[in-house]
């Protein structure tokens, strides 16, 4: 399969790199990736509420998140994804997760 690409301005060939995951257990919630990105992809919840740290039983009192309410990064709409990765460039913890997308040739 092709990889969908476009062309800069200045005639480059350019790969778009769209989300795929963030990883929430390095995730500080510090809100950079949301500030720059162009689109509502991403949105701050409380830890507890996402569903696949839920589903794999993780303990967060034994990560000392015992008694305290901790926001992290969640992908509100990963199909607003333009494909930029400024997220990426701006998190300080590496936690965002980015694929190309492969396109039928």
């Amino acid at each position: 399969m092709a990889v969908f690409t476009g062309t800069t301005r200045g005639g480059s060939e350019w790969t778009p790199e769209f989300i795929e995951s963030i990883n929430h257990k390095n995730c500080i919630g510090c809100g950079r990736c949301y500030k720059v990105c162009p689109r509502d992809v991403f949105e701050l919840v409380e830890r507890d509420e996402i569903e696949d740290l839920e589903e794999g039983g993780e303990d967060w009192e034994e990560d000392g998140f015992d008694d305290d309410v901790v926001y992290v990064m969640s992908i509100a709409d990963k199909e607003d994804c333009i494909g930029c990765a400024a997220c990426s460039r701006v998190c300080p913890k590496d936690c965002h997760s980015h694929a190309t997308l492969e396109i039928a040739a």
